[in-house]
């Protein structure tokens, strides 16, 4: 079995001294593929931002070091916008990635450009380099993100809803490519979405935050219309 990459102690999320969430205990395995859902205001956004270090815990322990060192984290977010005065290309954004392993005032080395490029073409987004990200299609757009997010060297690969706005096929195809780079990489997948079809095909484990309560078990455990029906007995009761 893997070993635990994230580990979540007892913990308490939300804003100042005020929990949105409290008791959250689970572990998540290197290489794991976790999907969190729950509808608006259930505390996805938060738990995420906790996860990242963005926000501090409100109490508990989390701990997101490997080997005594911090985890490295790419973050895809659900869409970035650039105002179009800046002629931002494809390869300009994927190659924001590499920018945190270089000193400020340094010239990036054109080692980091070539593996920007090698992160494009792995993501399917090579024809897209000298493309204006601006004018790109929003499949398009998330799969120069994720090219981006590999560009920092991730551990985990967070993505916050990718494929918002997306259609079917594309993201049937931008899921499919992540769940393929997880199993070559042995990447740790953390997916913020609200499509279950999405999360039984692809996803190994869920993170469900339903009326203040946390569950966390196997996709294909949680995720039958029997422990659905209980989980969400048990909230009501």
């Amino acid at each position: 079995m893997n070993k635990a990459l994230i580990t979540l102690d007892n913990l308490s999320i939300g804003y100042g001294s005020q929990p949105i969430l409290s008791g959250i205990s689970l572990s998540l395995a290197r290489g794991s593929f976790t999907a969190i859902l729950g509808v608006n205001g259930s505390g996805k956004s938060t738990l995420l931002k906790t996860v990242l270090g963005l926000l501090p815990p409100v109490s508990g322990r989390i701990d997101t070091r490997s080997a005594g060192a911090p985890l490295v984290f790419g973050y895809v977010p659900q869409s970035v916008q650039f105002d179009p005065i800046y002629l931002l290309t494809g390869f300009d954004v994927a190659l924001m990635g590499v920018y945190g392993r270089v000193r400020p005032g340094r010239f990036l080395p054109p080692v980091e450009r070539a593996f920007t490029r090698e992160c494009l073409r792995a993501a399917g987004a090579e024809e897209f380099a000298r493309k204006r990200f601006a004018e790109l299609s929003g499949g398009q757009k998330q799969r120069v993100l994720i090219a981006r997010a590999l560009a920092t060297r991730p551990d985990v690969l967070v993505l916050d809803e990718p494929t918002a706005g997306v259609d079917r096929e594309a993201t049937d195809a931008v899921l499919e490519f992540i769940s393929q780079i997880r199993k070559e990489g042995k990447i740790t997948v953390l997916l913020v979405t609200h499509d279950i079809a999405a999360v039984r095909h692809h996803t190994e484990q869920v993170i469900w935050l339903h009326e203040g309560k946390v569950f966390h078990g196997a996709a294909h455990e949680l995720l039958t219309a029997e422990r659905m029906a209980e989980m969400f007995a048990t909230v009501v009761g």
